[in-house]
């Protein structure tokens, strides 16, 4: 028998903005809860487990989005749940449309880079004309983006 698995009626758009029923979650309380009970179903499909309830959302893009990085020691990153992580440059690729993407909260969800952060991570990233491809050099290794 199929998993009957409702809808929740809400939606992230590729800006992590989440929307409930139309309108935007505005409240900042109800934006972190719900991200920090965000899961991912056997399914590959995103959705909300609370309290034992579980319930599907519609995901435009990705649930998560970068929108800071730094660079002191390590490449650090800001999402939109306002979390903060090391950036796992081996997990970096480029998307459709050139979008910038990484591997977040220990690999489990995809994150969007928004455009300031992928203008900032610019700065450190090199061309391989030989390989014709780029990549991130950070003590010796090249990480080159997927």
């Amino acid at each position: 028998m199929k998993d009957m698995i409702p809808p929740c009626q809400i939606r992230i758009d590729k800006d992590g903005n989440w929307y409930y029923k139309g309108a935007q979650v505005i409240r900042r309380d109800i934006y972190l809860y719900f991200n920090k009970h965000l899961v991912t179903g056997a399914d590959g499909r995103y959705l909300l487990h609370i309290n034992g309830e579980r319930c599907y959302l519609e995901v435009e893009d990705t649930p998560f989005v970068v929108k800071k990085v730094d660079f002191q020691d390590v490449f650090k990153i800001v999402l939109n749940d306002e979390s903060e992580e090391t950036l796992l440059l081996d997990t970096l690729w480029i998307g459709r449309d050139n979008v910038l993407y990484c591997k977040v909260k220990d690999k489990r969800f995809d994150a969007r880079f928004n455009r300031p952060s992928y203008y900032e991570l610019t700065k450190y990233i090199t061309h391989d004309e030989a390989k014709d491809k780029y990549f991130i050099p950070v003590d010796g290794i090249r990480y080159y983006l997927g």
